[in-house]
């Protein structure tokens, strides 16, 4: 194999991320968020400064912390900070959907699916604190 099929290899197994959209666990967290915004709109009216406030918030959160953390990534205990922080804030969102879900505004079939969901952004989140030196290196 010559040098340059080689580094062709090769990049298609590193590919280089370039933006934090391309992170697959910020657009897991994105679109979830979004899916949230669009359950939310059907809570009831009583609970928009509450509960469809904090959630919608937290989770939006948990895409923002995920952000900054991409930016900050020159300082790898920055870095790990800010996406420990993305932790908190989907910890955060889990509960307030417990909350929904015992208010019987969404059903025990979406709580499941979400609380799923956010367990796959806390380990891929997990992964990313554990490799982070990967992710700072050169920076």
């Amino acid at each position: 194999m010559d040098d340059k099929n080689r580094l062709k290899e090769m990049d298609q197994v590193t590919k280089r991320i370039n933006s934090v959209r391309e992170l697959r666990v910020y657009r897991l967290a994105f679109d979830t968020a979004m899916e949230i915004f669009e359950l939310s709109k059907r809570f009831p009216p009583e609970e928009k400064f509450s509960l469809t406030d904090q959630v919608r918030r937290s989770s939006r959160s948990v895409c923002t912390n995920i952000s900054e953390a991409w930016r900050k990534r020159r300082y790898k205990a920055v870095f790990v900070n800010k996406l420990t922080d993305a932790e908190q804030e989907a910890a955060e969102t889990q509960t307030w959907l417990e909350f929904a879900l015992a208010c019987k505004y969404i059903s025990a079939e979406t709580f499941k699916e979400l609380d799923e969901r956010y367990e796959h952004i806390f380990a891929q989140i997990v992964t990313m604190e554990r490799k982070a030196d990967s992710f700072c290196k050169g920076k």
